[in-house]
């Protein structure tokens, strides 16, 4: 019967192959080995703002997204006891009293003619029968256990896990995400105080270029155009105040938020970002790189667990035997039920299950699996290819940024030094307008450039932080297992 059934049935399985060794160096990089960085609070504590760290503390307390992912390993845990629960006995306590009365019922015995008239009693007899109660009273334990032959109630049990250890990872990742969300908000909230300042400094040298016009429109060496030239300008740069402004107060609403607080309970200080310190972070080589990646060790648990799934789906297609047991009293009477010893019952049972047909669902559950594990094979790889990438673009971010704020610094320098040049030939009576606005400009706009450059060199700090891994490792792995298995083991109560 097994062979029949199991004619039919494709049980092959054509594993993906999960063979990518990770390269021997990053071209960013020197290929040196290098022990993973600081985590959280330490790794923020690198630029050098006793502010910024005490963010990033309160961050990784009441950060609502880091409670809503403990919360997702609660439920894995429990997930995980649920799933391991059938390879254990299941014992109950079984306690019935039912009553049962039967009816009186009316008996004809007809005439030896065979005659029957309802209406007259000469054609037959009739009997009634008395209502009668039964009573039915049961105490005892019943019990039921699968056989695992097959390792079916096993397999579930350590996919369910696995996926506890993946639940742990994600925690991980949310808290690497966590703690450079708040940095780049930092940063951003340092850039626009910078901007701020570098724009109201700008208003302030339009509008003495304004007040010198003004005063020479009044004796005649300025024209109407000259001075509303300069007017637009300095409208532009009065105009640029208020989306800074902006940024300014919804960033600061948004750490708010990332520290789990309502944005009118707090107050972030600030400063300037030329003030912060500059953390130099080694990568190290790409093999370390993927064993510190809290995510890759998640899409790698999900994966492993994923295998478990398949097997489970597998060795539903072979027989299944099951016993029950029911040990106990039963009387008719609820005074005899305990008293006496012909009141024990016993029951033992064994229950063979081999599916013959069933429209293919098994089939289909089988299949379903294998190409559920597929996709997380791809998705696996996938993360291998993300971490390196994100290591590389970090590093090519830190390396381009720099440079770019080095060439913005010569450039405000140089248009520094042509504006005080326009400004000395302004007070000498000379007036170029047209050269005097676009060298205006050119300062004012590569002020502000340089300030994003240097935002986006910090965030560049934060990006490798994150390709890094955070400061995750494999002594992190190992402690997050010990956490699930114990967890585990817990409140298991007295049973194996």
């Amino acid at each position: 019967m097994l062979a029949a059934a199991l004619a039919g049935c494709d049980l092959k399985w054509d594993k993906p192959d999960l063979s990518a060794p990770p390269p021997a160096r990053f071209v960013e990089a020197k290929p040196h080995p290098k022990p993973p960085i600081s985590r959280g609070g330490d790794f923020a504590s690198k630029f050098g703002s006793g502010e910024l760290t005490q963010l990033v503390e309160r961050a990784l307390d009441d950060n609502l997204d880091l409670a809503a992912a403990i919360a997702r390993i609660t439920q894995a845990d429990a997930q995980a006891r649920v799933s391991s629960a059938a390879q254990w006995p299941s014992v109950s306590l079984t306690d019935i009293a039912r009553t049962t009365r039967t009816p009186g019922t009316t008996i004809n015995v007809g005439s030896a003619s065979g005659g029957f008239n309802p209406a007259t009693s000469s054609t037959g007899t009739t009997s009634t029968a008395r209502a009668r109660n039964f009573g039915f009273f049961q105490l005892g334990l019943t019990a039921s256990y699968e056989v695992d032959f097959w390792g079916k109630n096993e397999d579930a049990s350590n996919a369910a896990r696995i996926l506890a250890n993946a639940s742990r990872f994600d925690r991980d990742v949310v808290e690497i995400s966590t703690v450079a969300a708040v940095l780049n908000a930092y940063f951003q909230v340092l850039t626009a105080q910078d901007r701020l300042r570098i724009a109201r400094q700008n208003v302030a040298i339009a509008q003495q270029v304004m007040d010198a016009l003004n005063a020479r429109l009044e004796v005649g060496t300025a024209t109407v155009l000259d001075t509303a030239q300069q007017e637009t300008i300095l409208a532009q740069q009065r105009a640029s105040i208020p989306p800074l402004e902006q940024t300014l107060r919804q960033t600061r609403n948004n750490i708010a938020v990332l520290l789990g607080q309502t944005p009118e309970s707090m107050t972030i200080k600030g400063g300037s970002l030329t003030a912060l310190k500059y953390p130099r972070i080694a990568p190290g080589l790409p093999s370390e790189v993927l064993l510190r990646r809290p995510d890759v060790a998640e899409a790698e648990a999900r994966l492993a667990s994923q295998e478990f799934s398949v097997l489970q789906a597998r060795a539903a297609f072979f027989p299944s035997l099951t016993l029950t047991s029911l040990y106990g009293f039963q009387s008719a009477l609820l005074s005899t039920l305990l008293l006496r010893p012909d009141a024990i019952a016993l029951q033992l049972a064994g229950t063979l299950t081999q599916p013959v047909f069933d429209g293919w669902s098994l089939q289909g559950q089988y299949d379903q699996q294998k190409g559920r594990y597929s996709e997380l094979a791809a998705l696996y790889r996938k993360q291998i290819l993300t971490a390196l990438s994100d290591t590389e673009n970090a590093l090519i971010a830190i390396r381009e940024t720099d440079r770019q704020m080095k060439l913005l610094g010569v450039a405000v320098s140089a248009a520094r030094r042509a504006l005080d040049a326009a400004e000395m030939v302004l007070r000498e009576g000379t007036i170029d307008i047209v050269q005097l606005a676009q060298t205006q400009t050119s300062y004012f706009q590569t002020q502000d450039q340089l300030a994003v450059a240097r935002l986006s060199y910090f965030q560049a700090a934060t990006s490798l932080y994150q390709a890094l891994g955070g400061g995750w490792s494999p002594t992190t792995r190992e402690i997050e297992i010990a956490r699930s298995n114990a967890a585990y083991e817990a409140e298991r109560g007295p049973w194996p």
